[in-house]
């Protein structure tokens, strides 16, 4: 299948649906003629115009006041790229980095950015190859783009730097020469144009997102096998009460959890107890929140991912070229941090949950094993739940709350959002493996309720479980059987969406 790159909306499900299927990447007419006619409009201004222009005729940051000699603004952009590969740490995620190359390539198809078209084409080119260029996470302030991410994404097109390719790391330059490709002549701009732009802040939020989307409707899912398994209430998710505040996650959520409960016999027996704790009552307020959260992060990365973020833009209908901030990373900065604040909660009800299935409570042996004691069951998990958990709090401290001047004060605020997107991945990793570590468990208690069982699909959901991980009568090497639950939830289809 091949997806045309123009000016029709990318949306999150189109990005997964090229990135799941392999999909090529082609350019419409419509944005060759778009990066044709401004690419040849840039060539004729600068041909006239009688003043500097930032970043095609002058130094960059601070240095916007020099003027560079037509003769030298190829040699200007060669050595912005080379200059700003300062990328430091563990490298990005190639699947991130696939989206980056996707999301650049976007952006410079609008027809504001002024590349040649050879340019955008190898960007394409590269993608369909599945040559991922090596990129590191640290570098990046989130502010005149992500310079050197970016920088290091772009190496490959001027012949430098690293990529992956059939599973090894390569120099491109060796790669290139397989292919017949030559390394590409920047031309005045291009270089900003590549290094200008949020791709790797937005790439990270992509992948997260859907990610997130994924593990809160399995979150509602593995919430009411432990609501069963804890013999909980049904009552907290009846809509009477969400009518009162209605929220419209939380709504939402009620109306889930009865629909994934209905004909379960634990759910409608009568209970001893009046009320279930907060991790099992307020499970339509806390999770409804996560999803109000993700829809409105979901919005503002839609918005960006189909936007033009370089600088400056060039206009030629308007016969204007502007140096402006649409680079400042700070719109997806904030929201970035939210999302990080609302899946790190979806974790720590979790993990609470967690907690109570192992307390020895309501019917249940503690720590879900039949003899306590010699066995210490599902002691451990619990704890390793707790300290990732704990971790996510850490992180979840918000980057966008810091800013520290760079370029001798010419780049006086910066977002922190590149910071803000390495930590939301490394959270919502997080709150995965918490959300299989809580199936583990709700697994396992539900087992003590047997004969009695819970609804049918939920109960269709623990014998495919069940298929990878087995009921512990004894204790056993649990880490491997954590990764099978990890592997579950990441494999198997989820029977609820958001």
């Amino acid at each position: 299948m091949t997806h045309q790159i123009s000016s029709a909306r990318l949306s999150l499900e189109r990005i997964k649906e090229i990135i799941d299927n392999k999909e090529k990447l082609e350019l419409s007419p419509e944005s060759v003629k778009a990066i044709e006619k401004c690419r040849k409009y840039l060539d004729d201004k600068m041909a006239d115009i009688d003043r500097p222009v930032y970043g095609i005729s002058t130094g960059f940051g601070s240095l916007c006041n020099i003027t560079i000699p037509e003769e030298d603004l190829s040699q200007l952009q060669y050595n912005l790229v080379v200059s700003h590969a300062c990328g430091t740490g563990e490298t990005v995620r190639p699947e991130i980095v696939k989206i980056m190359l996707l999301l650049k390539i976007q952006s410079l198809s609008y027809g504001h950015s002024g590349t040649q078209l050879i340019t955008v084409q190898r960007l394409v080119d590269m993608f369909n190859a599945d040559i991922i260029p090596v990129v590191y996470q640290q570098g990046s302030l989130g502010a005149s783009g992500d310079l050197a991410p970016l920088a290091h994404m772009s190496l490959p097109l001027i012949g430098l730097g690293e990529v992956l390719y059939k599973g090894e790391v390569r120099p491109s330059a060796e790669v290139w020469k397989e292919f017949g490709w030559k390394a590409i002549k920047l031309q005045s701009k291009e270089g900003l144009a590549l290094l200008n732009g949020t791709q790797f802040m937005s790439a990270h939020a992509v992948w997260s997102l859907i990610k997130c989307e994924r593990l809160t409707a399995w979150g509602d899912v593995i919430g009411a096998l432990s609501l069963d398994a804890y013999d909980g209430r049904i009552e907290p998710f009846l809509p009477l009460t969400h009518q009162l505040r209605p929220h419209r996650g939380q709504i939402e959520t009620g109306k889930i959890f009865i629909k994934l409960l209905e004909g379960s016999k634990l759910i409608s027996r009568e209970k001893e107890h009046v009320q279930d704790p907060y991790s099992f009552r307020c499970i339509p307020q806390v999770h409804g929140a996560v999803k109000d959260n993700l829809r409105y992060v979901r919005s503002v990365i839609e918005a960006e991912i189909n936007s033009a973020t370089d600088n400056p833009n060039i206009f030629p209908d308007e016969d204007m070229i502007i140096s402006a901030g649409n680079f400042h990373g700070e719109p997806i900065a904030i929201p970035m941090d939210t999302l990080a604040i609302a899946m790190s909660e979806l974790a720590n009800i979790s993990e609470r949950r967690i907690f109570r299935l192992i307390s020895g409570h309501r019917g249940l042996p503690k720590f879900l094993v039949a003899e306590p004691g010699l066995n210490s069951g599902f002691m451990i998990p619990q704890y390793t739940a707790a300290s990732i958990v704990s971790q996510n709090k850490g992180l979840c401290w918000p980057a966008s709350a810091d800013s520290i001047p760079s370029s001798q004060g010419q780049e006086d605020h910066v977002s922190m959002g590149s910071n803000a997107a390495t930590k939301l991945v490394r959270v919502v990793d997080n709150v995965e493996t918490v959300l299989a570590i809580e199936l583990f468990n709700a697994a396992q208690a539900l087992d003590f309720r047997k004969p009695e069982k819970t609804s049918p699909q939920l109960e269709k959901i623990l014998n495919d479980y069940r298929k990878e991980v087995p009921f512990i009568d004894k204790d056993t090497y649990m880490h491997p059987l954590i990764m099978k639950s990890v592997d579950f939830l990441r494999n198997e289809p989820c029977p609820v969406s958001i």
